[in-house]
């Protein structure tokens, strides 16, 4: 990674692309030449269909002189525009500069329309379509990278259509969640367990908690084992909002509840981060993102009305 930061690479592209351009000017310079008129025409000597002949004829001026503007585009915009790693160019522009004026327009435009829903309840916002249309562009824009379009998610990215939330599924811990982000960590526990054959037991009656496929003679001497892992999970796998701790008994697992995928998070850890937004989308836009996320696992006949 580091032979990609050395100058020499600069230097690289700014020889290699301006020596390509003179190259063509040069090879076409070359090429410029008109046929005498009366001359014989040589050819190529191919030939196809047995009478169709290439002949070597010069090239079209129409088509040289097309040419000689792209070449001069090429240098115009390198003296312009940041071509080359050594040159940013005589109009100062970037990319970053570009996309910083264009979210700036944008906010002036839109940012309107988030506040006009940024002081009510998200239960209420939940109702309303026009915001969840709102809600459901930030949430494709935002989210679907990671728990996908359907936002079921996949492994290591949790399932939002579901009653299981890490951190609560509360409209205030989704709108936390995603304006703080989230950082879980399961450490490895493997040193604290014990040997192999203690680990796979213990993996066994953890499986056995949630109903999986499970060895019953295992996790009967496993679950002994389990009151390291009761700390962070609960005396019998409740899980705990207040850490991030998994529900260890039911049927939802972010990794995978079989038995040696519960061995490998046992034995590696696992680590896993959302990141924040509060940055990226302001509040406003957030209050109704959350408020999409919350209304995917809370259908509208779900929702109480109470919160009006």
């Amino acid at each position: 990674m580091s032979d990609a930061l050395n100058s020499f690479w600069d230097y690289y592209v700014a020889i290699i692309s301006v020596v390509s351009i003179l190259a063509c000017a040069i090879l076409l310079k070359s090429q410029s030449r008109r046929r005498v008129v009366g001359a014989k025409i040589e050819n190529t000597g191919h030939v196809w269909d047995e009478d169709l002949t290439e002949l070597n004829n010069p090239l079209p001026r129409w088509w040289m002189w097309l040419f000689y503007i792209t070449i001069v585009f090429g240098l115009a915009y390198l003296v312009l525009f940041p071509g080359t790693a050594l040159w940013q160019g005589t109009l100062g522009w970037t990319s970053a500069r570009q996309l910083k004026a264009e979210n700036e327009t944008a906010e002036q435009q839109y940012a309107p329309l988030y506040a006009e829903f940024a002081s009510k309840n998200i239960k209420l916002l939940a109702e309303n379509p026009r915001a969840m249309a709102m809600g459901q562009r930030l949430f494709l824009n935002n989210c679907a990278q990671c728990h996908g379009s359907d936002a079921r998610g996949s492994k290591g990215f949790p399932n939002l259509t579901d009653k299981d939330w890490l951190h609560g599924g509360l409209p205030e811990n989704i709108e936390l969640s995603i304006l703080d982000g989230r950082h879980g960590q399961m450490p490895p526990m493997a040193a604290a367990i014990g040997s192999d054959e203690e680990v796979r037991n213990l993996a066994n009656y953890v499986a056995s908690l949630s109903h999986g496929g499970h060895d019953p003679l295992r996790a009967a001497l496993g679950k002994s084992k389990f009151m390291v892992c009761a700390a962070c999970h609960g005396a019998d796998g409740v899980g705990n909002p207040m850490l991030g701790a998994p529900i260890l008994n039911d049927s939802t697992w972010l990794y995978g509840g079989d038995v040696e995928t519960i061995i490998e998070t046992i034995n590696k850890g696992r680590e896993g981060v959302m990141p924040a937004h509060r940055n990226l989308l302001g509040t406003d836009k957030v209050h109704i993102l959350a408020a999409y996320v919350w209304s995917l696992s809370n259908p509208r006949s779900m929702i109480d009305t109470s919160a009006r």
